[in-house]
């Protein structure tokens, strides 16, 4: 049996998706420690109550959805770990990418906090942009599209039916007006995410990168610039410098992990999109969720 381990990035959030785990060994240090960094109550944020009405307290906001899921997803790892539970390839979605990362060994659970303030604050300040998710589409349709059209790119490549594109407002809602598709979405986010928009913002957090070492990695990991495992700390910390201005591959990432013979793929925080994506995919390939105490036995 070959198992990946996944991380699901933003949408995946919920209120009291961590109101299981408080008790986990360490939740209450790592919630901590979350929190000092932040200079604001992660562990409020989670449970939606208590907390000002201002934009900051709320945890769609990514300045908070980031970290947020990250110490979910990181005390969930820790707990599987905990029950020597492995597994042979490890890839996230976006910010899920970060996660991964801890759960490899490439980086520790301070470092991973500091890097997603910094991701999310830049993130959050790059505005002028917008995304739009377009479902049940002709791919070469779509590929001419944005070949035709400026300012417009595929954000998110997540299966061959499900992209999200990046942009100018006007670019992408060009490409969505001109495809034939079954369904047009606009998200509600505060910039262009992996787009050219964030080409400053991916400046700031390479230098940012720069002053971190990444180990390398105890099990190979799948990059959304680069869905080809390595092990490398060095090779793992270029790609993610390239994260923010490019797509995230997790189409390709699928399909590497089926050809490198996964059997079993475990989604690893709040919510079931990975494996949504993956049972429509990944044909003969079980995937589960592991999301809350239950799921780890309690």
């Amino acid at each position: 049996m070959t198992i990946a381990w996944v991380f699901p990035g933003q949408g995946s959030q919920k209120l009291g998706m961590a109101n299981s785990l408080i008790d986990l060994p360490g939740a209450r240090d790592r919630f901590a420690l979350a929190s000092e960094i932040l200079g604001r109550d992660l562990w409020e944020i989670c449970c939606g109550e208590g907390v000002p009405s201002d934009e900051i307290y709320d945890l769609n906001d990514t300045r908070n959805t980031q970290p947020a899921l990250f110490v979910v997803e990181s005390l969930l790892v820790d707990d599987l770990k905990r029950q020597k539970r492995e597994s042979q390839i490890i890839a996230g979605h976006s910010l899920g990418e970060i996660v991964g990362l801890y759960s490899a060994d490439v980086l520790d659970a301070q470092t991973g906090l500091l890097l997603l303030k910094k991701r999310s604050e830049l993130m959050a300040s790059a505005g002028g942009g917008a995304m739009i998710a377009v479902l049940g589409f002709d791919r070469n349709e779509l590929d001419d599209l944005i070949r035709e059209t400026e300012g417009a790119a595929i954000a998110n490549d997540n299966s061959e039916s499900q992209v999200v594109l990046s942009g100018s407002p006007e670019a992408v809602r060009k490409v969505a007006d001109n495809l034939k598709c079954k369904r047009a979405i606009p998200l509600q986010v505060s910039g262009a995410f992996h787009s050219v928009f964030m080409t400053e913002a991916s400046k700031s957090f390479a230098k940012e990168l720069d002053q971190v070492t990444f180990q390398d990695a105890q099990v190979p990991v799948l990059s959304n610039v680069d869905p080809t495992p390595t092990l490398s700390g060095e090779i793992l910390k270029d790609r993610l410098k390239k994260q923010m201005t490019t797509g995230v591959r997790w189409r390709e990432t699928m399909d590497a992990m089926q050809k490198g013979g996964v059997t079993t793929m475990v989604e690893i925080g709040p919510g079931n999109v990975l494996s949504g994506l993956a049972k429509r995919s990944m044909k003969g390939v079980f995937s589960s969720q592991v999301s809350n105490a239950s799921d780890l036995g309690y």
